[in-house]
């Protein structure tokens, strides 16, 4: 039943990011568009869904049989994302979203794995730093600022998430493009790398 839950939790988690990332499509104003993007982790943080790139962050702090939960979060996330993508493609919105994904999309494609993979670092270092702040942040506005910050700091300068990534190649309808599988491991990898990354300088340095 616990990982039964952890699954919803995360396939929940993956419509949030996936909403988060249809504001920012829709929006004209790349700036407005990367701050409302923050309503996804905003919703995760606070409703206790569970996403793979905040999760991933504490590997360090659990038994190895927390692979699996990260497993069934990063596989919940995916089909989060689809879900939503497959809903929003009944709607007279889907023929703007489609067409900005599949702009972006292009660009990640065509882009250097090692590329891909130094941006999905980058962009978790920012993830945890989102959740480290909303978790112990003493100050209610330092909870929410925490997020909207880490989130805005990470799509302006075009770093890497996975679940976002995600959600853009489904809602372009791109998986069957040649690099959309190649692209979400990289980025995967890079995420996982990115969020272990200030745990493990903590860690050392305690």
């Amino acid at each position: 039943m616990q990982k039964l839950n952890t699954f919803i939790k995360a396939i929940v988690a993956g419509i949030f990011i996936g909403i988060g990332g249809t504001v920012y499509l829709l929006v004209e104003s790349k700036v407005i568009g990367a701050v409302l993007f923050s309503v996804g982790l905003f919703a995760i943080c606070t409703l206790g869904y569970n996403l793979f790139t905040g999760k991933v962050c504490y590997a360090l702090d659990n038994k190895p049989s927390y692979l699996i939960d990260l497993i069934l979060i990063w596989i919940g996330n995916l089909i989060g994302t689809i879900s939503l993508s497959i809903i929003l493609s009944f709607t007279r919105i889907y023929p703007a979203l489609n067409e900005k994904a599949l702009g972006i999309v292009t660009t990640k494609f065509q882009d250097q794995p090692l590329s891909l993979l130094l941006l999905g670092v980058l962009c978790n270092i920012l993830i945890y730093l989102a959740v480290e702040g909303y978790k112990n942040n003493p100050h209610e506005l330092g909870k929410y600022l925490s997020i909207i910050f880490g989130v805005s700091v990470f799509i302006l300068c075009g770093f890497e998430h996975c679940v976002a990534d995600m959600y853009y190649i489904s809602i372009a309808n791109a998986w069957t493009y040649a690099h959309a599988i190649e692209c979400i491991v990289i980025v995967t990898i890079g995420n996982i790398i990115g969020g272990l990354l200030l745990p493990l300088i903590k860690k050392i340095t305690k």
